[in-house]
């Protein structure tokens, strides 16, 4: 680039404009330039620099170089650099050069003596941003370790089709040496192969920016000519996606494109068996997402079927052992009686009701189906063998449309955690392709997979029904008559599906007096309805030694300690005496109760929260809560008060305004209050117990 010359007293005109397109060079690596005079002021300023720094020419012809351009730490070096290249001394490194913003550019620097316009000994300085130093290192690197170690067939073409450069594999597959390549087209190389088809195949590429996977190349070469050979080939296009801001140059150009190709000619038995396992492995993932989406029993057994009809079979049936659905039911006990659970089949209609869902079977004793099932190894059944699935008088028309309709068949046994649930049984029609192995490996797969999920919902179902059965058992809503005070309670589950830990209790405890507890287990499920079942006996045994209440809580956490570390409860209890007309009460972590006096002014108790039950902490403090005929102690657990959007602070000035109004009967006033706070579903149980002194 010329520069505009000036006399060392006259500040330099601007360059001249740049004439033409940039070069490759410059859009890929810019290089900035200037000079600088004896004075060490800039009288050249290259375009380049602009872009890379920030300032016109303009704006900075003239003015002293170290202090625009050298950071504050650095201008004692930079005058000392200064110096030692007008003294003749080349200078190379890395230095920090300040932008027209104020931040820094690590730029690699080479200052070389230079005359200035006058004559005298001054400097040129050419530097290149040292990020894009590296950057195209490692470009350089990364493209020279692919070209040289990928055992692919690799090759860059321009924009006309011609080859820039191959690797050896590539050389090797054409029988063509890699320099012989450079500059000639796919035609002039291996005219022998569909090279017409795969040039316009790479012309498309190029126009329309995308890339093309797996283009098949057949036909010979000198590097085999007695023999065809099939190459699979990629195309991807190689774009410049636009230059540095500011720098001329058009934006998204098509440089050429990469060919990437392997020889794929001895691997066509394995390709096809590729082919196979990506299909499998399809349907595999397909089977995951909609095989145990819920853990419904029934439900999954119908994703099993659905899922194998029709895609992989014409009928599907799932078989479940009655011992295994009903473990504690003696008449289940029979080995060999199944239950269809699930079952799809060709006809708009079951030929026969011992195919509809529901029925029960006996396995054919000392039968090949019985062993299949009782041992667990799946086994293919021919069309001899299906009508032998329903032996008897009732069954003979049904064994007569199976063997018409039905040409091969497979049983594969639902085994997990190594016990034999049942059994799934797949048939196809006469009419279509039979059952292979194959098919078989599949089959066993999706079959062995559902099994788990089957197991799952069967567990999950049995667990389910004996926590609700326990919680029912332990949270019995139905308070005793006490005199002296009113009581109501209600405890609402926040899902059909699952149960929790919350419950209450009353107690009569000697001399009148009369217990109240209300807890909360953290968790759901068995475990958290087995702890809820053990605290609430723990307090009634310890409620007839007439426990106080802060050594009651101290027990409990005891209890709970001793049920493992990752057990805990909120939990409080509360006595009181009628002779006194007040409340003694103990918290461990639980929310703190609401009391309403008489005169209808509604709190909040403000003592001691205590600490969870299972921490070891024991830190209880008893209370003193004076509340006379007509005061009502409320009780509740934190899933009245706490919601999504709403933290336990509103909730409890909720529960102050549905309860400002107290004085009706409790029931209405129960309904009131959770009418008022549970306005959404509920996300977490709820435990209410509300008490009010009458005498």
């Amino acid at each position: 680039m010329d520069a505009q010359q000036s006399s060392p007293s006259r500040v330099p005109q601007p360059p001249r404009a740049v004439v033409g397109d940039a070069s490759v060079l410059r859009e890929l690596l810019p290089i900035a330039l200037w000079r600088e005079d004896a004075e060490g002021r800039i009288v050249e300023w290259s375009l380049a620099a602009q872009d890379l720094l920030g300032h016109r020419p303009e704006h900075v012809l003239g003015l002293p170089a170290t202090p625009l351009l050298a950071p504050e730490g650095n201008r004692e070096l930079a005058d000392g650099l200064t110096r030692r290249v007008q003294a003749g001394e080349t200078i190379v490194g890395t230095l920090p050069v300040r932008h027209r913003d104020g931040h820094t550019v690590p730029m690699e620097m080479w200052i070389v003596p230079a005359a200035d316009p006058a004559g005298r000994p001054g400097a040129m300085l050419i530097a290149v941003e040292t990020s894009e130093v590296l950057r195209m290192r490692e470009n350089l690197a990364a493209m020279e370790s692919l070209f040289t170690q990928s055992p692919i067939g690799l090759a860059l073409l321009g924009p006309d089709l011609r080859f820039l450069r191959v690797n050896d594999a590539l050389a090797r597959m054409n029988g063509v040496s890699a320099a012989a390549h450079v500059g000639r087209r796919l035609t002039e190389v291996v005219p022998d192969v569909n090279a017409v088809v795969l040039e316009s195949l790479m012309r498309q590429v190029l126009d329309s920016g995308t890339p093309v996977v797996d283009a098949r190349r057949v036909g010979r070469t000198s590097a085999d000519p007695g023999r065809d050979h099939i190459w699979s080939c990629s195309y991807a296009p190689l774009i410049d996606r636009g230059t540095r801001p500011g720098a001329p140059g058009p934006a998204d150009r098509p440089l050429g494109l990469i060919a990437s190709l392997v020889d794929i000619t001895e691997g066509q038995e394995a390709h096809i068996e590729v082919e196979r396992a990506r299909h499998r492995f399809a349907l595999l993932a397909e089977a995951g997402a909609r095989i145990g989406t819920t853990l419904d029993l029934r439900q999954t057994a119908e994703e099993v079927v659905r899922f194998l009809v029709p895609q992989l079979c014409d009928s599907a049936d799932v078989q479940m052992l009655e011992s295994v659905l009903e473990p504690d039911d003696p008449a289940a006990s029979s080995q060999g009686l199944l239950r269809r659970i699930a079952a799809v089949f060709p006809d708009p209609q079951p030929p026969s009701p011992l195919l509809a869902p529901g029925q029960t079977f006996q396995l054919p004793a000392g039968s090949a189906y019985e062993r299949i099932v009782l041992d667990g190894r799946p086994t293919f059944l021919g069309d001899e063998d299906i009508p032998l699935l329903f032996p008897g008088r009732a069954a003979a028309s049904l064994r007569a449309y199976l063997s018409t309709r039905f040409g091969s068949a497979r049983t594969v046994p639902l085994v997990a955690r190594g016990q034999v649930l049942g059994a799934v049984t797949v048939t196809r029609l006469k009419t279509r392709e039979p059952l292979d192995d194959q098919d078989a490996v599949l089959i066993d797969e999706v079959v062995a997979r559902a099994a788990l999920n089957i197991d799952n919902a069967r567990l999950y179902t049995t667990q389910r029904a004996a926590a609700l059965a326990l919680q029912r058992s332990l949270t019995n809503s139905e308070l005793p008559a006490v005199t002296g005070l009113e009581l109501t309670g209600r405890y609402l589950p926040a899902s059909a599906h699952d149960v929790g830990g919350d419950w209450f209790d009353v107690i009569a405890l000697p001399g009148d007096r009369t217990a109240l507890v209300i807890g909360d287990v953290m968790g759901h499920g068995i475990h958290a309805a087995a702890v809820m079942g053990q605290l609430r006996t723990a307090v009634r045994t310890l409620a007839r030694h007439d426990i106080p209440p802060a050594e009651m809580l101290r027990s409990l956490d005891a209890v709970v300690s001793d049920l493992g570390e990752d057990t805990m409860a909120t939990c409080l209890y509360a006595v009181r005496s009628p002779s006194a007309g007040s409340w003694t009460l103990a918290r461990a972590g639980h929310p703190p109760p609401a009391v309403v006096t008489p005169d209808g002014t509604v709190s909040f108790l403000q003592g001691s929260p205590g600490t969870p039950l299972g921490t070891g902490a024991h830190d209880f403090v008893a209370e003193e809560l004076p509340l006379g005929p007509g005061g009502l102690l409320v009780l509740y657990t934190d899933g009245l008060i706490e919601a999504r959007g709403r933290d336990l602070d509103e909730g409890m000035r909720r529960l102050g305004l549905a309860l400002g109004r107290a004085d009706g009967p409790l029931e209405e006033v129960c309904d009131e209050v959770l009418a008022r706070l549970l306005v959404d579903p509920a996300q977490d149980d709820v435990a209410l117990v509300l008490a009010r002194a009458t005498s």
